[in-house]
C-alpha cells in the first residue's frame, strides 16, 4: 500500500488570510466581542477553534443575516472570504459596530469585473451554487445578474440583450463550467466569457486530474465547502475507483482500505493541515499495523 498526498491541497491564501484577519481583530480589539457573521470559511474546525478564542460565529438558523447583525448591541462583526452583501456592511456601520471585510482577494476581484460589465450596460449571467454566501454576494450587486445552476437554468433564461458577459463562482468545478458555458454560447453565441475560477480551485482539480495509479482518493473537508465538493466531482470524472469525501480521519473506513495498493489524499482549500496530517498518521498506521489509529481531534491546534 502507498499513500501519497496530492499537491497542491489543503489552504489558500484566501482561507489564510481570512483567518489572520480574525485573529489581527482579536489583538486588535482585545476589549471588545468579536463576531463573524456565518462561517469565516467553510470548516467547523475552524469556526471551533476560533470559539476557543472567544470569537463567534453567528450563524443562527432560521434568521437572516440581517436579524444576526440586528442582534449584536456592541463589538466587532468579520464580514466572511466568500464576500457579503454591502447592504449588510453598510447595516453594521449604521448600528455603530466595527465592521471588518475578510473578502477573499480573488472574490472581490469577480465582482469588480460584473461591475465594470454592469456599468458598460451588460447584463450577466453568473454560474454558481444557489445560497452559497459567495453567489449570495454577487447577486446583491444588481438585478441584472442572472444565476445558473444547471443545464434547466439556462433553457428558461430570456434575455433580450447581446451585450452578455458571462463568468463564475471561484469554486465552480472546470467541468461543469465549461458544459455550462458551451451550452450558453450555443443560446447566446455573442457573450463574452470571463472565466473566474480561482487558480487555487483550478490548481487542485487538474492535480486530481492529474493521477493516473489511483485506487483511492480521500478529500478532507467540510460539508458545506464547495470547493471540496467539486473536487469530489472531479475525482468521479477522473474514473478514479473509490472517492470518498471525509472530514477528518474519524470518518475512513477499513473496509475502503483493503483492497487499495495506491492512496491519495488531497483536502480543500478551508481545510487546516492538522486534519490533513491526522488522515495521514492514520493511514499509516493501517498501513503498518493493520488498525486505523483512533486519536482525538485537539481544537487548539488547528489554527
Amino acid at each position: 500500500m502507498k499513500i501519497k498526498r496530492v499537491i497542491p491541497s489543503g489552504f489558500c491564501k484566501g482561507v489564510v488570510r481570512a483567518i489572520d484577519i480574525a485573529l489581527k481583530a482579536q489583538k486588535t480589539y482585545s476589549d471588545k466581542k468579536i463576531y463573524i457573521l456565518g462561517m469565516i470559511v467553510h470548516n467547523r474546525f475552524i469556526t471551533d477553534a476560533l470559539y476557543q478564542k472567544g470569537i463567534i460565529s453567528l450563524d443562527t438558523t432560521g434568521k437572516s443575516k440581517s436579524e444576526l447583525i440586528a442582534s449584536i448591541d456592541d463589538g466587532v462583526i468579520i464580514f466572511s472570504a466568500h464576500g457579503s452583501d454591502a447592504k449588510l456592511i453598510k447595516q453594521a456601520k449604521d448600528q455603530g459596530l466595527i465592521a471588518i471585510d475578510a473578502t477573499c482577494i480573488d472574490v472581490i476581484k469577480t465582482q469588480d469585473l460584473i461591475k465594470d460589465y454592469l456599468k458598460k450596460g451588460y447584463e450577466v449571467i453568473y454560474i454558481g451554487k444557489e445560497k452559497h454566501p459567495e453567489a449570495e454576494a454577487v447577486l446583491s450587486i444588481s438585478e441584472k445578474i442572472h444565476l445558473i445552476k444547471d443545464l434547466k437554468d439556462i433553457k428558461n433564461l430570456q434575455l433580450e440583450t447581446e451585450k452578455i458577459m458571462v463568468t463564475n463562482q471561484t469554486t465552480m468545478s472546470i467541468y461543469e463550467t465549461e458544459a455550462l458555458i458551451k451550452e450558453i454560447l450555443n443560446k447566446y453565441p455573442k457573450a463574452l466569457i470571463e472565466d473566474e475560477i480561482c487558480s487555487a480551485t483550478s490548481m487542485r482539480q487538474r492535480a486530481i486530474l492529474d493521477l493516473k495509479d489511483c485506487d483511492l482518493l480521500y478529500i478532507v473537508g467540510d460539508p458545506l465547502s464547495n470547493n471540496t465538493e467539486k473536487l469530489r466531482a472531479i475525482g468521479l470524472e477522473a474514473g478514479i475507483k473509490k472517492v470518498r469525501k471525509i472530514q477528518s480521519a474519524h470518518d475512513i473506513q477499513a473496509i475502503d482500505l483493503n483492497d487499495s495498493l495506491n492512496i491519495y489524499v488531497t483536502a480543500g482549500a478551508s481545510t487546516p493541515k492538522y486534519l490533513i496530517d491526522q488522515v495521514f498518521k492514520s493511514l499509516e498506521c493501517f498501513k503498518n499495523n493493520g488498525y486505523l489509529l483512533d486519536e482525538e481531534i485537539d481544537v487548539k491546534e488547528i489554527l
